[in-house]
């Protein structure tokens, strides 16, 4: 099934050549015309895929903890900047608004909330979402529109939706994996003449074999270090949680989610959620140099039973009836549980700081 965006890819390709696999996941997002998001509600049971914040209120309950803990930690600074970028449909932000305006009154009473947002369909359901929250609550097209001042940064699956760069090891040396057409007129991965600079690759780990690829993300890197910017010029932490690896490793990471199925990437541009793993190594890396403290890297079900979501699940469930209770249960379970195909194990949480602070629950550096 070709859809209006394979078609005009198609003609790209034809006109000059292949794409890279960065170009194309940026085409197949953001395309202004049909890119994914924007022009469907990818969240949710009648979306593609279910982040965590829809599995539960506990989730952005515990964030909304963390961020709470954090700012006692900073010194219960006045006038702080809660922002999110890449917020969904703006239910993580209204779980973490809800405990900070029970919880610390004073945080939240003199704080703005700031989400930055691309979809404009994203954003009215962010707004009805949010509505409670009245003048308290802005949007901006970029991070840079952000105000300066203290700031709590939250990003919950952004990572993974900003295009990486793909690298295929040859005989000579890697190779950019890129898009092209092959004799039927379908895409198919080929490659360009673009060389990777051995430097980028890991370190200590065995030589790849042919054919293996690595996966480079210059457009992350970037982002995270306009966050970093941020936190040294106005103070504050940032969190960041998405699924990927703790080591930098090879590995082809692509993929596309289409109705809760993954999709071969190149089968539906436009209509599938194209995704790949985050290098957490990579990120932290980047955040050292750029001057800010590292408070740690942890997997999300450690965080979230370390911020205490076992006993929160148990409060919320207390004089609740069998079904209610089993639910609950659940959702810890998916949202914190260890082993295969649970959140808990397969997203990763990042934490950085400006200035450097001991946050909980990670871990003291000794």
């Amino acid at each position: 099934m070709a859809t209006p965006l394979a078609e005009k890819i198609k003609s790209l390709i034809a006109a000059h050549g292949p794409i890279s696999v960065t170009d194309y996941f940026a085409l197949c997002l953001a395309d202004p015309e049909h890119g994914y998001y924007r022009t469907r509600h990818p969240f949710g049971r009648d979306g593609d895929f279910v982040t965590a914040p829809e599995v539960s209120q506990l989730f952005g309950e515990m964030l909304g903890i963390f961020m709470i803990n954090t700012w006692q930690r900073h010194g219960e600074p006045q006038d702080v900047r809660i922002v999110e970028i890449g917020p969904g449909r703006g239910t993580m932000m209204a779980d973490m608004l809800r405990v900070i305006s029970r919880a610390a009154p004073a945080l939240y009473e003199t704080a703005t909330v700031h989400l930055v947002e691309t979809s404009a369909l994203l954003k009215l359901t962010q707004m009805e979402t949010l509505s409670s929250h009245g003048e308290k609550v802005s949007w901006h097209e970029s991070f840079d529109g952000v105000p300066e001042g203290f700031t709590l940064l939250a990003a919950n699956e952004l990572f993974d939706a900003i295009p990486i760069r793909q690298f295929v090891k040859t005989p000579n040396g890697f190779r950019e994996r890129m898009v092209g057409l092959d004799e039927n007129d379908d895409f198919y991965f080929t490659l360009g003449v673009a060389t990777l600079d051995p430097t980028m690759l890991p370190q200590g780990i065995s030589e790849p074999a042919d054919g293996e690829i690595f996966e480079v993300a210059p457009a992350r890197q970037s982002v995270m270090l306009t966050i970093c910017e941020r936190l040294i010029q106005s103070h504050g932490t940032a969190l960041i949680i998405d699924y990927g690896h703790m080591v930098s490793n090879f590995g082809d990471t692509l993929q596309a989610v289409r109705a809760h199925e993954y999709d071969p990437p190149l089968a539906h541009p436009g209509l599938a959620d194209l995704t790949s793993h985050v290098d957490f190594e990579n990120l932290a890396r980047t955040a050292l140099a750029a001057g800010v403290h590292l408070n740690g890297c942890m997997h999300q079900g450690d965080f979230l039973v370390g911020l205490g979501i076992e006993q929160r699940a148990a409060a919320l469930g207390r004089d609740k009836d069998e079904k209610t209770q089993g639910e609950i249960i659940d959702a810890v379970h998916r949202l914190a549980g260890a082993g295969n195909g649970y959140m808990g194990e397969l997203f990763k949480v990042l934490a950085v700081s400006m200035p450097s602070v001991q946050l909980l629950p990670f871990k003291a550096k000794h």
